[in-house]
């Protein structure tokens, strides 16, 4: 049963989410604050966004491996609750541990990353699961991450491309947005949803909620589809 998917995100008022472009570092507590109300079992993020927030560039100690290992999923042996997943299709990122905080590392992978990194991933005690053959089935993947976990409600918390690839497939139910009282005014810096030259359908929101929070931030709790 595929977990409903809430895409969590900050953003300026000109739609930007490249918080580091905002002056003064900024309070990122009502994110968390609020995310928490959500009470979800998961998180999700792209490559990029997990290397720069989380794993800091770090590099795959890969080893040789004496025979391929099967392209099938791999749930390692863990006692987590809460889990974090990453979309890493051609498997570059690096990893301490298997845990970011208490929450489980889950990788999401293309059948085109080598044996020697799925071999690193296995002793880290990383899980991962194949979301397709050379290009990700973001349906798949959901998916298996609500058969193999016990995922029931996943914050999709970008980068844009992402958001914008898991909106285009019709997989976000509900978007749960802090606008920050700040203008952006980079047109090169990414949006909440990016699609690229093939977008989609204008997708409808309705309206859930509206909340002044602390420090100007407005919370605004859309239902997608009109």
């Amino acid at each position: 049963m595929k977990p409903r998917v809430i895409c969590h995100m900050m953003s300026s008022l000109d739609g930007r989410i490249i918080l580091s472009r905002w002056g003064a570092k900024p309070n990122t507590k009502e994110y968390e604050t609020t995310a928490a109300t959500f009470a979800a079992q998961a998180w999700l993020c792209g490559r990029v966004t997990m290397e720069k927030d989380f794993t800091e560039g770090l590099t795959p100690d890969l080893h040789p491996v004496a025979e391929p290992l099967p392209r099938t999923d791999f749930v390692a042996e863990h006692n987590a609750e809460s889990f974090a997943v990453a979309v890493d299709a051609h498997g570059k990122l690096g990893w301490e541990s298997a845990y970011i905080d208490e929450d489980h590392v889950v990788a999401v992978l293309t059948e085109q990353v080598s044996n020697e990194y799925l071999a690193y991933l296995r002793r880290q005690g990383v899980s991962y699961v194949f979301g397709g053959a050379q290009e990700l089935d973001f349906a798949l993947v959901l998916d298996k991450l609500g058969e193999l976990f016990p995922i029931q409600t996943l914050l999709l918390e970008g980068g844009g491309h992402l958001n914008g690839s898991l909106l285009k497939a019709g997989l976000v139910d509900e978007l749960s947005m802090l606008h920050y009282p700040v203008v952006d005014g980079a047109a090169t810096s990414p949006t909440i949803f990016e699609q690229g030259e093939a977008p989609g359908p204008p997708v409808q929101f309705k309206l859930l909620s509206a909340e002044q929070r602390p420090g100007g931030i407005l919370w605004l709790r859309y239902q997608v589809g009109a």
